[in-house]
């Protein structure tokens, strides 16, 4: 083992110790400390930073945050190495997060439609997809705390999910509306009728029961979103799972100001419930959504206007 994987895997311990997950990071470090083990290199430098983190060519999108991860790591290994150089902030384009797409509820509406229609015609997957694309665009959670969902925690009786240690390591119950705990009490007796006893420990369960993975989760949104339109056949860009996410919480914001309510003191509820590390992340909506701009500066002109 080479000083800097021994060094690496000091630091993955630390960071998870410190109560991060750190898994797509590790993943990375370990990809960029074998880059480096394949040419003979002990010290990390700005140079071998950046041709690693650029890596594939095609794919600029990601550059940024790999060269973050790094910049984490050489910090750390400056330490024990004064040698090593810690690539400097701005180098690389910055990421931007990706425009979100606002369905309509026309879209919605279409897309559950045609996950109803997916084969085979008396099996499970429609009505699972049916229910989890439902599920995702009426509470904003994220696809892998959909997938994720225990039966032991999903409570039907209160009408309450229990989403544990999220994105950020953080759990938290999500309230369900009377309409959500009935679709979902539904898609329990057709799941458990449909399996019986070979039915696992997830809610939302593939064909045999097993659990649902994210690859084919994607790839069936896909399939449904040429189908109604939404893409066009052979697009790798388009609408995303993750904008029903991006669509429940724009159409939370535009509705308190449309009813007139204090949306600064409501965001850090906003936060909560999506399960945000910050409100910074879900400020983020506000200059997201042109139309939500257009009803800040209406109301901050309201606000001029009614001074003597």
């Amino acid at each position: 083992m080479t000083d800097l994987r021994s060094a690496f895997e000091r630091y993955l311990s630390m960071r998870q110790g410190l109560g991060y997950k750190y898994q797509h990071q590790a993943r990375r470090l370990a990809a960029f400390v074998s880059f480096m083990e394949k040419r003979n290199a002990t010290t990390i430098t700005t140079k071998l930073a950046v041709a690693w983190a650029t890596l594939p060519p095609d794919r600029h999108a990601s550059w940024t945050l790999r060269l973050t991860d790094v910049r984490g790591f050489a910090r750390h290994v400056a330490n024990i190495d004064p040698k090593t150089e810690v690539p400097p902030a701005g180098i690389l384009p910055r990421l931007r997060r990706a425009k979100p797409y606002v369905y309509s509820d026309a879209e919605i509406d279409a897309l559950l439609a045609a996950a109803l229609a997916l084969p085979p015609a008396n099996g499970l997957r429609r009505w699972t997809y049916h229910y989890l694309f439902g599920l995702i665009a009426v509470t904003g959670m994220r696809l892998s705390e959909a997938i994720g969902l225990q039966r032991s925690d999903v409570d039907l009786d209160d009408g309450v999910l229990t989403v544990r240690q999220s994105k950020f390591g953080k759990s938290r119950l999500v309230p369900l509306h009377r309409t959500t705990r009935e679709a979902l009490l539904s898609y329990t007796e057709r799941r458990d009728a449909h399996l019986g006893s070979r039915c696992g420990p997830h809610f939302f369960v593939a064909e045999r029961g097993g659990r649902l993975l994210h690859q084919y989760v994607h790839r069936v949104f896909w399939r449904l979103s040429r189908e109604i339109g939404l893409r066009r056949p052979g697009d790798h860009t388009g609408p995303r799972v993750h904008d029903f996410r991006h669509r429940f919480a724009i159409r939370t914001l535009l509705g308190w100001y449309r009813e007139g309510i204090d949306v600064e003191q409501q965001l850090p509820v906003l936060s909560t419930y999506l399960g945000h590390a910050c409100v910074r992340d879900t400020y983020w909506y506000l200059s997201a959504c042109p139309e939500l701009m257009e009803q800040a500066a209406q109301r901050l002109d309201r606000r001029w206007e009614a001074k003597p």
